[in-house]
C-alpha cells in the first residue's frame, strides 16, 4: 500500500522513530499513557497472561527439545539451561516450571518426544498469536493477511524468539568458556577472553532488544514500516520488563503472601502475575511505537495538504 505522500506524488522515506514523531519526550509519555488507557492495555495484558500460560510449557518443551538436539538429551548443558529457564520466573513459580519440564522429559522419549516437538511449536505460537491480535488493536488496523500468512508469520516469530532465547542463555551461562576456547584457537591469549566476558552481556541484551523489535515490526498488519534494530518501543518494553521482573522478585522476597493466601496454587498465581507483567511490558512498547508512527503519519498528511495548497495558489 502506498504511503500518504506517495499517493499524492510525493516520495519521502519514513522518518526515524528516534525522532519521536516531532514530540518532546514528555509529550510522548503523556500521549502513550493516554493511549494505554484508551486501548485498555491492563485488561488486554490479563488476557495475554492466560494465553501465555497455555503457551508457556509447550514453548519451554520446544526450547529444551532444541537444546537436547544440540547438546544431547542427558548433557550437563541441557540440565543447566533447564534450571536457568526455571529461575527466570520469580518465587515458587520457578520451581513449578522446572518440575514440569523435568517430568515431561522423564515421561517422554524417542519418537514420542520428537513427534511432540511440532505440536509444542504449534501450541507455543498461541501466545504469539495473542500478542499479534493485541498489537493490531493498538495500531488500529484490521487483520487483512490470509490466515496461512499470518500463521506463518507467528510461527516464524516463535522460532526466531526461541533461537534468540537459546543464544542469550548460552552466552550468559557459557560465555566465559566460549571466550576462552576461541582465544585458545585464535591465539590471542587472555586479552580476548577478558574482552569477551565483558561483551557477552551487551550481546545478550541485544538479543532481547532484537526480539522485541521483531515482534513490533512483523506482528501487526501495518503496511508502511521501516526496520530499526532497536526502536523506542523495544527499549521501553525491555526496560519495563526488567524493572517489573526484578521489582516483583524483590517484593516476593520480602512480602510474599501468595502462598499463605492461595495455598498450593500460590506458585501458579505468582506465575500468572509475572506473565501479566510480561504482557503489559510488550504492549506498552508497542503503544510507544504506535504513538510515534501515528504522529509521523499526521506530519506527512499535513505536508501533503500544504503542498496541495501551494500548487493551487500557483495554478491560480
Amino acid at each position: 500500500m502506498p504511503s500518504v505522500a506517495e499517493h499524492h506524488g510525493v516520495k519521502s522515506p519514513l522518518p526515524s522513530l528516534w525522532k519521536f514523531g516531532g514530540l518532546t519526550p514528555l509529550k510522548l509519555i503523556k500521549l502513550s499513557v493516554k493511549k494505554i488507557g484508551e486501548d485498555e492495555l491492563s485488561t488486554r495484558s490479563a488476557a495475554l497472561s492466560y494465553y501465555f500460560l497455555l503457551a508457556l510449557f509447550p514453548m519451554l518443551l520446544f526450547l529444551v527439545s532444541l537444546i537436547a538436539v544440540v547438546a544431547g538429551p542427558g548433557s550437563q548443558m541441557r540440565d543447566t539451561i533447564i534450571a536457568t529457564i526455571g529461575r527466570l520466573a520469580p518465587g515458587s513459580a520457578s520451581t513449578l516450571i522446572h518440575s514440569v519440564i523435568d517430568q515431561t522429559f522423564k515421561s517422554s522419549s524417542g519418537i514420542k518426544l520428537a513427534a511432540g516437538i511440532l505440536g509444542a511449536l504449534w501450541a507455543a505460537s498461541g501466545g504469539m498469536s495473542a500478542v499479534v491480535t493485541s498489537l493490531n488493536v493498538i495500531y488500529r488496523t484490521p487483520e487483512t493477511r490470509p490466515w496461512w500468512k499470518q500463521k506463518a508469520t507467528i510461527i516464524g516469530l516463535t522460532l526466531t524468539l526461541a533461537a534468540l532465547i537459546i543464544v542469550a542463555l548460552v552466552l550468559v551461562l557459557y560465555g566465559g568458556k566460549i571466550g576462552e576456547f576461541v582465544a585458545a584457537q585464535v591465539g590471542m591469549g587472555n586479552v580476548f577472553a577478558v574482552v569477551w566476558k565483558v561483551l557477552q552481556w551487551p550481546v545478550s541484551f541485544a538479543a532481547m532488544f532484537l526480539s522485541f523489535s521483531m515482534v513490533y515490526y512483523f506482528g501487526p498488519d501495518v503496511k508502511e514500516r521501516r526496520w530499526f534494530w532497536v526502536t523506542p518501543g523495544s527499549a521501553v518494553g525491555v526496560t519495563l520488563w526488567l524493572i517489573a521482573s526484578v521489582g516483583f522478585r524483590v517484593y516476593l522476597h520480602f512480602f510474599n503472601r501468595y502462598s499463605a493466601t492461595y495455598g498450593s496454587l500460590g506458585a501458579l498465581v505468582i506465575l500468572l502475575v509475572w506473565l501479566y507483567l510480561t504482557g503489559f511490558a510488550i504492549l506498552v512498547g508497542g503503544e510507544v511505537n504506535s504513538v510515534i508512527e501515528n504522529e509521523d503519519k499526521k506530519a506527512a498528511e499535513l505536508a501533503v495538504k500544504k503542498q496541495e495548497i501551494q500548487m493551487q495558489l500557483k495554478a491560480a
